[in-house]
This record gives C-alpha cells, sequence and structure tokens, in this order.
C-alpha cells in the first residue's frame, strides 16, 4: 500500500526508519493504550525491518515536507468477510495537527474504493479521547462499549470502544 495526501505519504517501513519510529514507539506516554506496551530498540529495528506484504499490519505515516516518520496506521483484515480494522499512532510532537485524522481517512478511501470493503472497523479505550475523537472525525460511529474485555500484559483488564464505517455511510468527499 501506497497512499499520498496533501502533507503525508503511507508507506511499508523500512528498515531506515528505525531511528524515527523509535522517538514514540519507546514513549511509555504514547504507548501507554497500546496492549503490547512499550518496545526497546531492538525491537523497534525488528518491527521496522519486517518485510511487507500482503498482510501487512502497520504502515508508516510519512511527511512529506522532511522525509520523516511521524506516526503508524494499523490496517488489517478483521475476521468478517470484507471488513479491515483501522488504528493510529502519532509521534507526540506531531499530535493535534491533524495527522492522524489525514492518514486515517486516505486509508479508509483507499479501502472503500481500492478494495472494495464493506466496513471499516477502529477499537479505543473510552480513556483515551485522542483517539475516539480520531474515529469521530473521519465519520465512524460508535457501536459498541465493551467492559473488561482487554487483558493488557500489565494484568489490567481494559474497557473499549468499537467504532465502525460502512461504505454505504462514507462520503467519497472526505
Amino acid at each position: 500500500m501506497l497512499i499520498e495526501t496533501v502533507r503525508l505519504v503511507i508507506r511499508p517501513f523500512q528498515a531506515d526508519d528505525w531511528a524515527n519510529a523509535l522517538e514514540y514507539l519507546t514513549d511509555p506516554v504514547v504507548m501507554h493504550y497500546i496492549p503490547l506496551g512499550v518496545m526497546d530498540k531492538n525491537q523497534v529495528i525488528d518491527f521496522v525491518s519486517e518485510e511487507p506484504n500482503e498482510k501487512s499490519e502497520c504502515f508508516a505515516i510519512e511527511l512529506k515536507s522532511d522525509k520523516k516518520v511521524i506516526g503508524q496506521v494499523i490496517y488489517h483484515p478483521w475476521f468478517a468477510k470484507d471488513t479491515f480494522e483501522i488504528g493510529w499512532i502519532i509521534h507526540p510532537g506531531y499530535q493535534k495537527k491533524g495527522y492522524a485524522t489525514e492518514a486515517s481517512k486516505a486509508v479508509i478511501r483507499y479501502g472503500f474504493i481500492e478494495q472494495k470493503l464493506h466496513r471499516i472497523i477502529a477499537t479505543c479505550q473510552p480513556d483515551n479521547p485522542s483517539s475516539w475523537k480520531v474515529a469521530e472525525k473521519i465519520g465512524m460511529h460508535r457501536e459498541g462499549f465493551f467492559r473488561q474485555s482487554i487483558y493488557t500484559e500489565h494484568g489490567i483488564w481494559w474497557d473499549e470502544y468499537f467504532y465502525a464505517i460502512l461504505v454505504n455511510d462514507w462520503s467519497q468527499n472526505d
């Protein structure tokens, strides 16, 4: 997958992206809502060095203006037919600038136009308003609230919001 927007390129990670990815994947605040938690340097190097394929789940978000990776889009098939899941992680220095929204809208457009998907879903924790506000900005609807549905490696059960958008609800102008 390679998608360009006005300010961004969404693309597979490359081995030399590790230093940029290290800046946010090792940040405890950024990774607080990611079940796997903070990565160390070796994990980040391994992560960005994985060979992209049709089952790739994470794509780099590169800022065109300085060719810097500022985050990632998680995007992969879900268990239902013609349904994918989307998620986002953005470097703290680039948050609140609309990058997660811009990247996610572009990936949703790709999913509905190129992949002919029926539905795209997203999940997040209720105490992560930055994430659920992105879901709502990109046209997703909150369809569910699941109590203590995600078990973290820290032994804590998280609640989860479930969002989705259907192709019939999506506007190609987004």
